[in-house]
């Protein structure tokens, strides 16, 4: 028999309908009934994609005595971290002040009216059992201690009052933030820190920023290094391309399988700045393969993209994607299977588990001919084995952050099926998750849930439309991303310059989330920054800057002291102090074409281009800028004042380009 589970359209929330534990969703009705039946809340917050949620779901959610002990004396809740990130954000802070860590799954125990009193992520079956027994135990015997400890947290919880911005985020303070960086960079395996390491992508994207407006070539060296350990190691799939959620060891060889929407496109766009910036030929090819799994892998059929793949296969870690010398054998033949063992680092010994391998590539093959037949025969054979679960909901912030990828991707690599699929997924979310002018946060199938947008889902849908208006020259664009833009200035805004993660008029929880810090993807103040900056500069608004320059001031301290933690922030203000630049490229295709490519190779930080008819209505930037006796004409301003207009390509590049073509 199903629980209530079956009627929810997430798929990890599916993934639990068949538990014997009565799960309820997060509403209003589980804690009335929680309250009718004078039980504390269980509540378990994972995602689809997550091994440790699946172990847990196996060992204690699937087994009928411990569900009937959960049953009994609780009200369970289950949350999709991915569809809820702000009742996630809200326990999981409670979490970490608990136990000085987080993680998923993660379980808490909370008062009938959402209160916790204790917290922690994944719990043994034994050790679970037991918890949920003293839960209740202290629930009816020390109700007071209980309701008092739970009223600490939430006092807890509480945000401090707004305080005022302070000083901006000057050149000189990212200066030292960039300092930090390069002085704790992993000189062995590139990255930050050790097991287990994540691509530390928004703080590789601020580093580029930085060297193109400085000109220092350690910071970009940082980022070399790191893209190119992570591109040849396993963390990077080598046969059809894309990246795993981050690497069990600090060397990048082994990766925890599961495969990110937004780790990929944030991962697209440093490799491609990292080609712009240097011209490798190794970043052009991750970019391209990057774009080439979004599109293939993480694709679906309303246009939109996938939030994940996961990490188990069948309820094995790597099933898919390792291999022994005796499965190269089986595929290739002996003699390639050899040349491919060598190339791939797979041993007898194995870097993995039972014998088995992860494929790295070290170094790029000689023979490139042979290299792409062996690799085209290894992935026929990979796909017929089990295939990992996809977690096909479509998150609104991640699908902004892949538009902005991909249209960036089709206009720098010439690959016109990105700029098609970003498209897609632009119109998938004004269509169906813009609903009377809110953003809805996920929807499955084509059907937006209930769930509203919070603020990174504004932020990353904004940069993703604003990039779709440099690529096109279509007003459309621009006008929706300028009004998810005013709904946050007045939805979100805590009016001391900074902003809630969530609406004025959101589901009253009982803390009102505000995290400025930067995590697995931009945090909503750094995503709406960076496209306020983006939004000033294409119109010249003032307010929209201002509105931006706070914001970015209130993580001065965390940019400067704790950068790791502030990549997307950094990133935003390295566009602000460099810029506004602004390239307008009046003209029509196909004779535009080659000034619009040399346009966009310019590496400025603070810079937007724009490419399109100049009697385009609604495009502030080409407004008045004609072409020039009929021939495309570049205008190179600031702050919408500009130089004379540029006909010839040599005169561009000289503008805008920071290494020579």
């Amino acid at each position: 028999m199903t629980n209530r589970l079956a009627e929810s359209t997430s798929p990890y929330l599916l993934q639990h309908k068949d538990n014997p534990v009565d799960w309820w969703e997060w509403s209003p009705e589980a804690f009335t009934e929680a309250r009718r039946r004078d039980v504390p809340v269980l509540l378990s917050v994972g995602y689809a994609a997550c091994h440790w949620c699946h172990v847990m779901a196996h060992e204690s959610f699937e087994d009928p005595a411990t569900a009937a002990v959960v049953n009994e004396h609780t009200l369970p809740v289950k949350v999709d971290r991915e569809e809820r990130p702000d009742v996630d954000a809200v326990y999981m802070q409670a979490t970490q002040a608990m136990t000085g860590q987080g993680g998923w799954p993660m379980t808490a125990f909370l008062t009938p009216h959402g209160q916790p009193f204790y917290c922690g992520t994944y719990f043994p079956r034994g050790h679970f059992t037991a918890l949920v027994l003293a839960a209740s135990s202290a629930w009816r015997d020390k109700r007071a201690d209980v309701l008092r400890q739970g009223q600490m947290v939430v006092e807890a919880l509480a945000p401090a009052s707004p305080t005022a911005a302070g000083p901006p985020l000057t050149a000189e303070r990212l200066d030292r933030a960039a300092d930090g960086l390069v002085a704790q960079h992993d000189r062995v395996n590139g990255g930050f820190g050790g097991a287990p390491k994540f691509p530390p992508s928004m703080v590789l994207e601020f580093l580029l920023r930085h060297a193109a407006r400085t000109g220092r070539a350690d910071t970009l060296a940082v980022v070399d290094f790191a893209a190119e350990r992570m591109a040849r190691g396993g963390i990077c799939d080598q046969l059809a391309g894309g990246f795993a959620r981050y690497s069990v060891d600090d060397g990048w060889a082994v990766p925890h399988f599961e495969k990110m929407l937004y780790d990929n496109a944030l991962l697209l766009r440093v490799y491609l700045h990292l080609w712009r910036a240097t011209g490798s030929p190794l970043a052009r090819r991750i970019a391209a393969e990057t774009a080439d799994f979004l599109v293939r892998d993480l694709g679906t059929a309303e246009g939109g993209f996938a939030s994940a793949l996961d990490a188990d296969t069948e309820g094995v870690e790597g099933l898919t994607y390792v291999w022994t010398p005796e499965q190269l054998c089986d595929a290739l033949g002996q003699t390639d299977a050899t040349w491919a063992a060598a190339l791939l680092a797979v041993t007898p010994r194995g870097t993995f588990e039972h014998g088995a391998s992860t494929m790295q590539l070290p170094a790029d093959p000689e023979d490139t001919a042979r290299w792409a037949v062996v690799r085209s025969r290894l992935l026929a054979a990979r796909d017929t084995r089990p295939q990992p679960a996809r977690d096909d909901k479509v998150v609104a912030a991640w699908n902004g952050l892949a538009i902005a990828a991909l249209a960036e991707s089709a206009v720098l690599l010439d690959r016109p099926q990105d700029l098609t699929a970003a498209m897609g997924a632009a119109n998938l979310l004004l269509n169906r998750h813009l609903v009377d002018g809110r953003l809805r946060r996920v929807s499955r199938g084509g059907v937006a849930g209930a769930h509203a947008g919070v603020l990174e889902d504004y932020g990353d849908v904004a940069e993703g439309l604003l990039a779709l208006h440099q690529v096109t020259g279509d007003p459309r664009w621009l006008g929706q991303a300028g009004g998810l833009l005013d709904t946050v200035l007045e939805h979100f805004a805590d009016g001391a310059g900074g902003f809630y993660d969530t609406a004025d008029d959101a589901e009253v929880l009982v803390s009102r989330p505000q995290d400025p810090t930067d995590n697995a993807t931009p945090s909503g103040a750094s995503a709406v920054a960076a496209a306020l900056v983006t939004w000033a500069a294409l119109t010249g608004s003032d307010r929209h800057r201002a509105a931006a320059d706070a914001a970015l001031a209130r993580v001065g301290q965390i940019v400067e002291g704790h950068p790791r933690f502030a990549g997307w922030a950094a990133a935003a203000a390295e566009a602000a102090v460099a810029g506004p630049l602004q390239v307008a490229v009046a003209g029509r295709p196909p004779a535009v074409s080659e000034m619009e490519r040399v346009a966009r190779m310019g590496t400025s930080p603070g810079a937007v281009v724009v490419v399109g008819d100049p009697d385009t209505p609604g495009v502030p930037l080409l407004a008045g800028r004609p072409l020039l006796a009929g021939r495309p004409a570049a205008y190179v301003c600031r702050g919408f004042v500009c130089n004379l207009p540029l006909t010839e390509l040599c005169d561009v590049a000289a503008a805008v380009l920071s290494r020579p073509l």
